[in-house]
Order: structure tokens, then sequence, then C-alpha cells
């Protein structure tokens, strides 16, 4: 096959982009020195996380005047999100810290006062057109299409400016922020977005740019295009763990329980709703936005590095070209040998066998609860921080599991209540959200709102709100847990818990202003497709990404 030259130079899923790359003919040589960037022909340069660390990093490696000498000669060069923003001046991020130069533009923070940030989600990348009309594109993006994106920085669009130097721009919306989506000049390809986590969109990019194939016109129904702006994500999760038999399957339990209630299994063996790595895929050609897997087996006697997740990331992200989210077990541990293995290390191997996100559950509630004892002060020791700062606040998510608790007056607890719609049998109305470890079968004296912004405090990403009352309910979503919610921090929240019927997801998007909603076993029982939860929201006027099937 043919080869492009990568260059991984920090922490991040590099796996997705070479089955990517790989999945449209061609191979991967890996650069480690700056001489290889200097043989180069195509090269890459993708990127997560921080923008003064990505440049410092290369700096100290001496890659920076090889990957200027690359650029210059004419030789293809494409930028992945912070592999992109290298090309601008510098940043907000990091003040202190120059990018590479070739566009003459800075690099701003998205405002956060009216929307969530980070910006997580699929965006367009539209063509602003330098002659005023959208009948041609780059690099094979369409208007129609939707595009995977994660970050709180990006170069705000200034009509016409970019375009009057030779640069052609593709824009999307954030809110009341248009930026930079994509741009390109010459041999320069460089995309804000993750292409090999935009689906068949993304591998169009991609495709395009390492034949070559810089500018197509565009079919009349390609130019009509769809809304500019973030689309409502619908996420699959799959609980996965092991059967009677030692077998992996995905399971789905009624407020946890994943044990048969009825027929002749009652009380008996765990539920089986399929394999992981089949399912998962099922759901990304139904057009699920992401797919989450939540390990609820230990693997206690298992070595960490042989624990079966591993293998199933790795299978999934073959096929799957979505964001994939990891949860259980990212914590600090002690492995099989007795080694102490500290959670970046448990959370690298997530991301190097394809993970995208990491989900912390339990870990952040002792965390949250150290954090408040301590007077509000960060140990800089915990899971999310040490995470967050190696992969960027994006790749850390927290899985809250919250259940009710009534009392009669506020001034029954310290803890910060709610009046619900929904009292009790005894006319209770008023209640708080506790917070629970250990798959929710341990409480904490922890509330759900001084859980989300301790996190948030220590650098997660997005919180993962889970309701044990409404679990397995099929009744729909906990809109005012969510609200709450939502109403206390500002990084983005999933809805999740209690979906039955493509209603629940438009009445969460109506009702709150949640940043994506997930569902499982609607899903896994075959009562529902994704494709028919999205296909209800377009019915209902929401902007929904629909899957293409063809490259």
């Amino acid at each position: 096959m043919p080869t492009v030259h990568l260059l991984d130079y920090v922490a991040g899923n590099i796996r997705s982009l070479v089955n990517a790359i790989n999945q449209v003919g061609y191979d991967v040589e890996w650069v480690k020195t700056p001489e290889d960037v200097k043989n180069a022909d195509k090269l890459i340069l993708p990127g997560v996380g921080h923008f003064g660390h990505c440049l410092s990093q290369l700096d100290k490696g001496g890659f920076l005047e090889p990957i200027r000498q690359h650029i210059e000669s004419g030789k293809p060069f494409m930028g992945i999100c912070v592999g992109l923003q290298a090309l601008f001046q510098g940043s907000e991020e990091d003040n202190d810290v120059p990018g590479l130069g070739v566009i003459p533009m800075r690099i701003q923070k998205f405002n956060d006062t009216s929307k969530s940030v980070p910006h997580i989600g699929w965006n367009s990348a539209i063509n602003t057109g330098s002659d005023g009309t959208k009948h041609e594109s780059f690099y094979g993006l369409r208007p129609t299409s939707k595009y995977y994106y994660v970050h709180s920085y990006a170069a705000p669009y200034n009509p016409g400016v970019l375009e009057s130097d030779g640069w052609s721009v593709a824009t999307a919306t954030y809110g009341e922020e248009e930026f930079i989506g994509a741009i390109s000049r010459g041999n320069i390809f460089g995309a804000q977005f993750h292409p090999e986590k935009s689906g068949v969109a993304g591998l169009r990019a991609i495709r395009a740019f390492l034949n070559g194939d810089q500018f197509q016109s565009l079919s009349q129904d390609l130019v009509l295009g769809k809304e500019n702006g973030l689309t409502r994500r619908v996420i699959a999760c799959l609980d996965v763990r092991t059967n009677d038999s030692g077998d992996l399957v995905v399971t789905k339990g009624d407020q946890y329980d994943v044990r048969e209630k009825s027929g002749t299994d009652a009380g008996g063996s765990v539920r089986n709703l399929g394999k992981p790595v089949d399912m998962a895929k099922k759901y990304y050609e139904q057009g699920a936005d992401e797919v989450t897997f939540l390990n609820i087996t230990s693997f206690r006697n298992c070595p960490i590095a042989d624990t079966p997740m591993l293998e199933i990331l790795r299978r999934t992200s073959e096929t799957v070209f979505v964001p994939l989210t990891i949860g259980g077990g990212i914590k600090d541990t002690v492995d099989t040998d007795g080694t102490h293995v500290p959670a970046l290390d448990v959370a690298t191997m997530y991301f190097k066998s394809g993970a995208d996100k990491v989900s912390i559950g339990s870990d952040s509630v002792f965390a949250a609860e150290d954090y408040y004892n301590a007077g509000e002060k960060l140990s800089g020791k915990t899971a999310i921080e040490t995470i967050s700062k190696a992969y960027g606040k994006q790749a850390v998510v927290v899985s809250v599991d919250p259940k009710r608790v009534y009392v009669d007056k506020p001034e029954d607890t310290h803890h910060h209540t709610i009046k619900t719609e929904f009292p009790n049998s005894t006319g209770q109305s008023y209640c708080w959200y506790q917070c629970t470890v250990k798959g929710g079968r341990e409480t904490r004296d922890i509330d759900v709102r001084q859980l989300v912004q301790a996190v948030e405090a220590m650098g997660a990403g997005e919180i993962l709100l889970n309701c044990i009352d409404k679990d397995g309910s099929n009744s729909g979503f906990d809109l005012e847990l969510i609200r709450d919610v939502k109403a206390s921090i500002k990084i983005p929240v999933i809805a999740s818990s209690g979906a039955g019927v493509p209603a629940h997801f438009a009445e969460v998007f109506n009702k709150t202003t949640t940043d994506a909603a997930l569902g499982a076993g609607m899903f896994h029982r075959g009562e529902y497709t994704v494709t028919q939860v999205k296909d209800y929201l377009q019915s209902e006027g929401f902007l929904v990404r629909q899957f293409e099937a063809e490259i």
C-alpha cells in the first residue's frame, strides 16, 4: 500500500487514525525523529489536548523546523485538531508558546457564558466559497455532512480575510460563534474536527487528502446542504460484563440488577443481550454519534495489560469510526503481580487500544469528598487531574449515579434540594440527589451538585448523568435532575437512564439544555433502533446527523 507518515508527538487515541488511514488504502510509517520528517512525502500531524504542551513537545523534540520545511517545500501536510491550531500564530490556551505562524491569526477560547465548553459533538464544515458560491468543496467536505469536534479553543472566522490570501475555508457555528472547521491552501489541509472519528464523512476527507483530490464540484443536492450548527447527539451505551460461563456479553439491569427476573430463569443468569463488538458496529451503522462501553466486571484476577476490554476496544476501533468511551476500573490500582499502576497508566492503555474518552465513576466521588475535606483545594493527584492534564479535559468523562432522597423541607438537610413535581408516596415534595458508588450499592454523604462542581474544578470535560431511580424504567429521563445539574456547571452533560421510546429523546432536548442523550436497553432489546430515534428527532425539528453508508 502507499504510505503516509504520522507524527505521534503526544498522548491520544492514535489507533483510530491509523485504522482510518488503513481503511482508505494507505499504510502508516511513524515519524520518530526529525530526520523522518525530512524523508516524508505526505505528513499528518494529529493532536489532542493542550496547545502549549503540543507545541512545546514538538519544539523539544526538534520537530518544528523540519515541519516548517516540509510545508514550505510544497509536500502534502495535514493537521488535525491541535495539529490544525499549530499552523496559527498562537493561542489563548498558552500565550507564551508560539505556533508555526503559517496562518496569521490567533486561536481563541469559546465564550462559555451561553453554551457548554468544550464544544463536543457533530457539526458542519461548510465551504465559504472564495467567489461567493458553494458549488465547490475541498478535500471531500460536503455541506450535507457532519463532522466530530471536541475542543475548547478555535479560530474565529472573519469573512473574506483568509480567502483573499488564497485560503479555502470551511466553517461551523457553535452558538453565536462562527469558527474555522477546516482550511486549505496548496499543499496544506487543516481540520479542527477529527476525521478519523467522523464516520464515512471523515474517511472521505482523509482519502481525498491522501489521493491529492483537493477540489471537487458539488452536485445540486449537495450544494443545498443542511443547517449549519451542532447536531443533537444520540449515544448508544453498552454495559459489558462476564456471564456465568465467563463470556463477555452486553447486559442491561433494572436499577443496576442485571440478572433475569422473569420466566424459568428468574433470579438466575446474567441477562445476555449480545456480543459487545458486534453490537457496537450495529449501532455505528444505525447512526450512533458515539458508543460507550461501561465495564461492570472487575476482572480482579486478570493482569491489567490483558483486560478483555482492551481487546474489545482494539477490535471495535477497526470498523467503528465514531468516538469510543470506556468506563470501569479507571483508577489507581494494584496489578496481579503486586505492581502499583496509576490511573493515568490505566487510561493510557485504553487510549492506545482505541478509546477516545475514559469514564470515571466511584473514584470521582471519593476524589470530590477529599476535595471538600481539603477546603476545595486540588491535590493534583486524582485520576481526573492527572488524565486531563496529560490528554486534555475532553478525554475525561465523569459518570454520576445519583438517587433521590425525599425530605419534608429544605431545612431538613444540609444538601442542595429541589422542589419536585413528583412527590413521594408520603407526600414529601422536596428532594436532594445523593451520590452513590460501587454500581449504586453504596450511598455517600455528597449530593450531585457538589460532585459535578468538584469534578469540573478538577478538569473533567463532560458529565455522564445517570439516575438510579430511572434506570430500566423506560419512563423517560429525570428532567429535574438534568436541569439542576446543567444550571450548576459549564461543561457538557449527557442525559442517561430511563429512555424507552424515541419521544423521550425529543422530550429531554425540548425541556432541558442537555448536550446529548444516551440510550441502552431500548436499543439492545431491539424495540427501537438509533435510526428510528434520529428520524423521530428530525421529524420534530431537531438537527441530527444521519449515517452515510458510502465513502
